[in-house]
């Protein structure tokens, strides 16, 4: 089949020949025809006219020149250059099926007790198995994680690994068995986000009352902007764990006014006029 309409210009007739031959020979090889692996960047399931969108959008990704994914056979080479590319396109696109994302659909109801990241500071003092001085349970399940998102591994996928690391490692080591039991260690870390949609100029953010939108018109593909926002809360919360944290966050209420000296913004006339203004809020001196 010829594929060199993927080096083309995206705008070019034969670019746009190629995408359709492309994703015929997808639907026509494959079980479903409901989702298919997308060749672009992104490297996600969709629907054709999706991924459609994305080819022209985001290119193609040229290394793949295997369709193995689509309904190709694989095809074998002497070629030693080329055995290698091959095998580092399989390896991007074997284990991807979904995106990774840490985000609060994943940690669901993990990490509403802040008293949890006591646990992670005992986490990251036990070693992941007796006498072993490098990692510990909390460094080695960080960097099984980074290596899933790096390579797109599904959670099914990150589970059998490792249960093949714990039973690599020996006796008493603590690697957790699943990712359920993983995700409860790397909420405690406050990596939980909200993806919230933006316009390109920064002028709105599509949630709450927005985030449905007002003319009822569904639209398919790859929003203009995303936006990523930190829920500042719960590390509010493990400040306060520490007495002496919660000690220097409180000192403008319990400290010792000097006369004719500014110590802290709380002697200053803009503090005393938000006091006066919300009293209640000022009442409480663990309010930010």
């Amino acid at each position: 089949m010829d594929k060199s309409w993927m080096h083309s210009d995206r705008r070019s007739k034969a670019y746009e020949f190629g995408v359709e031959a492309f994703l015929n020979f997808a639907v026509e090889n494959l079980l479903t025809t409901t989702h298919i692996r997308c060749p672009c960047v992104n490297l996600k399931l969709f629907g054709v006219g999706i991924i459609r969108d994305h080819v022209y959008f985001n290119g193609i990704d040229q290394s793949y020149k295997n369709w193995t994914f689509h309904g190709e056979p694989w095809e074998a080479t002497t070629n030693a250059s080329r055995n290698v590319e091959e095998d580092d396109g399989h390896s991007r696109y074997s284990f991807v099926s979904e995106e990774i994302d840490m985000d609060d659909n994943d940690f669901g109801d993990f990490g509403s007790d802040p008293y949890e990241f006591a646990n992670v500071i005992r986490d990251g003092d036990q070693p992941v198995y007796p006498s072993c001085r490098k990692y510990t349970k909390l460094s080695a399940l960080v960097k099984l994680y980074n290596l899933k998102a790096k390579h797109g591994m599904s959670d099914v996928c990150f589970t059998e690994l490792l249960i093949l690391q714990g039973d690599l490692l020996p006796e008493g080591n603590t690697i957790p068995t699943s990712m359920y039991e993983a995700k409860k260690t790397l909420c405690a870390l406050g990596l939980s986000y909200e993806k919230m949609h933006a316009c390109p100029n920064d002028c709105i953010l599509y949630r709450k009352e927005y985030e449905e939108g007002k003319d009822s018109i569904l639209k398919e593909g790859v929003p203009a902007k995303v936006v990523w926002y930190f829920p500042p809360i719960p590390r509010f919360k493990r400040m306060f764990l520490s007495h002496e944290t919660a000690k220097s966050l409180t000192w403008h209420a319990a400290r010792k006014s000097i006369d004719g000296q500014m110590s802290h913004p709380a002697d200053s006339p803009s503090w005393k006029l938000l006091d006066d203004k919300w009293p209640e809020f000022g009442n409480e001196p663990r309010n930010f």
